[in-house]
């Protein structure tokens, strides 16, 4: 086998070991990035949820509706 030969496997070894480098840091960048967007959505629910829940009880509250 020749010097070069092996030279450019050497590289391809190395240009696949990077390309896995960058593969898995894409993906977990991908992951936090779903991750923080399902947090997101669970909070902006949760404040329509309470802001709904809000608006029911003033109405009740001003139709005389609200137990108490």
């Amino acid at each position: 086998m020749s010097a070069n030969s092996q030279d450019i496997r050497y590289k391809a070894g190395e240009m696949k070991g990077q390309a896995d480098v960058k593969k898995d840091q894409i993906a977990d960048k991908a992951s936090n990035a779903a991750q923080s967007c399902k947090d997101s959505m669970q909070n902006a629910g949760e404040q329509v949820k309470n802001k709904a829940q809000g608006a029911a009880d003033t109405v009740k509250d001003t139709m005389g509706m609200n137990k108490k």
